[in-house]
């Protein structure tokens, strides 16, 4: 936990020191690791969530096949909602790489 609490006050430290392009710099960069695990953790999220949703729904029409039709239905608006939400990440993505609100101008 000391090293944790030197660490930050150190990197605290190199920040605050450091130039302002510098600092644009560092932003960008994170900005650019952030969009990329954000994406990556949304996209493993979402497929976890359609794996699951496509599993129930199969054995729920395997077990009753006269309302197969229904579940589809339902199925593919609980998949348009999941893959509405790994589309969000992606906009704020975007936003953090593109129209960064942090850097300054």
């Amino acid at each position: 936990m000391k090293k944790v609490l030197f660490l930050m006050i150190a990197l605290a430290a190199a920040a605050f020191g450091a130039e302002e392009a510098v600092v644009n710099e560092t932003l960008k960069a994170y900005s650019m690791i952030a969009a990329g695990v954000g994406l990556g953790l949304a996209a493993l999220g979402g497929a976890i969530g359609m794996g699951s949703t496509a599993a129930a729904t199969i054995a729920g029409t395997a077990r009753n096949p006269g309302l197969g039709g229904k579940l589809m239905t339902t199925m593919f608006i609980a998949l348009a909602m999941i893959e509405a939400q790994v589309i969000y990440t992606l906009v704020i993505a975007l936003i953090a790489l593109y129209a960064n609100p942090y850097l300054a101008a």
